[in-house]
């Protein structure tokens, strides 16, 4: 599994040098980075924005299940899954996007942990003789322990001090990348090499947890009050829509401050497409036009039926005409019959003469 994001955050990484080559600023590469993903998810967002439609929609018939079948889950469901099929709606339809951000995010935190190897992506046996290299230095032991998974972070970090270690190892050009990168992770004060866990409360790295909890609870309530049918969601929609802000706290706080700003920002755009999809794609919209489709395919499928020739019309006539002479003759005998009963009064017995007379 490591590897896979490895190689996945190699990927991202050339995208990040890119932009980092431009600006300078890894903070400024990583906002440029989030756009330019975000706006390759956008088709994704939408069809979110569609199922999210098409839930709302679904919410009154839900509830009407619900009284109806409240004490027969096993019913419930059954005609719950009949209606999702119905409506053309997938519940789970929504969770794909939901879910994305996982994978870039890991991806992102590989590039930013292995930046010789992810972002510079400089040659592996050179990078791993710089670590053996640095655990041998008096002093630096701690600090490049084997097998620790933040030295190449680590040597981004001290890079002016250990410079002279490493002429041997990366070419010239090599080493000035390593530099060049090493004062690029300045953004605003705060160092996104950093991890908020072991920063000092001075150096203000917590801040970055805090703004990844707000961004998200705030973005997400205002979501709900624009979009009411989010309210209803179910299954994997509901639990990350609570889980995912808590989650990202935690990794923010563990994590490189350049995961977590990542993260900042990847809400913010987010929440700006989400303004966007609600000023073209609104529910509203995706509802009327999910209905007009609908009506357009149901009078193409009753226009696809051919209409029976007048011939065809007329044997299916005359085969039936029988048949529904003798059925008319039967009606009619059993009203004559009914109405003959009906016409006939029992006769007085003796006995009831009698009753019936006073003595």
């Amino acid at each position: 599994m490591m590897e896979i994001f490895n190689f996945f955050g190699s990927l991202l990484g050339y995208i990040l040098w890119f932009f980092y080559m431009i600006v300078k600023n890894y903070g400024v590469a990583i906002i440029l980075f989030t756009i330019v993903v975000k706006f390759l998810l956008f088709p994704f967002s939408i069809k979110q924005q569609k199922s999210m439609a098409a839930q709302s929609k679904m919410a009154a018939k839900q509830k009407e299940l619900q009284a109806r079948y409240g004490n027969d889950k096993a019913k419930y469901n059954e005609e719950l899954q009949k209606l999702y099929e119905q409506e053309g709606v997938n519940p789970m339809g929504g969770c794909l996007t939901t879910l994305l951000p996982f994978p870039i995010m890991l991806g992102l935190y590989y590039s930013v942990v292995f930046p010789l190897k992810n972002v510079l992506h400089l040659p592996t046996d050179a990078v791993q003789k710089a670590m053996d290299l640095l655990q041998t230095i008096p002093g630096m032991g701690a600090t490049f322990s084997a097998n620790s998974f933040y030295n190449e972070i680590e040597l981004v970090k001290h890079f002016d001090v250990l410079r002279d270690h490493l002429t041997g190892i990366f070419t010239g050009s090599e080493l000035d990348q390593i530099e060049s990168l090493s004062h690029g992770f300045q953004f605003l004060g705060l160092d996104l090499l950093q991890t908020p866990q072991n920063s000092e409360w001075t150096a203000m790295m917590w801040l970055i947890p805090l703004l990844c909890l707000v961004s998200s609870w705030a973005s997400q309530f205002v979501m709900m009050k624009m979009q009411p049918g989010m309210q209803q969601q179910q299954g994997c929609m509901k639990v990350t829509m609570y889980a995912l802000p808590l989650i990202s706290v935690y990794f923010s706080w563990v994590m490189p401050g350049a995961i977590g700003f990542y993260w900042i920002i990847s809400t913010l755009v987010s929440f700006a497409s989400t303004l966007l999809m609600n000023r073209f794609f609104s529910p509203a919209q995706l509802t009327a036009k999910a209905e007009a489709q609908r009506a357009a395919l149901r009078y193409q499928e009753e226009a696809a039926i051919a209409e029976l020739s007048p011939a065809v019309q007329r044997q299916l006539a005359e085969k039936l005409a029988p048949s529904q002479k003798t059925e008319e003759k039967k009606n009619v005998s059993g009203q004559s019959k009914k109405g003959k009963n009906k016409s006939k009064k029992p006769a007085k017995s003796g006995n009831d003469a009698y009753l019936g007379t006073k003595k």
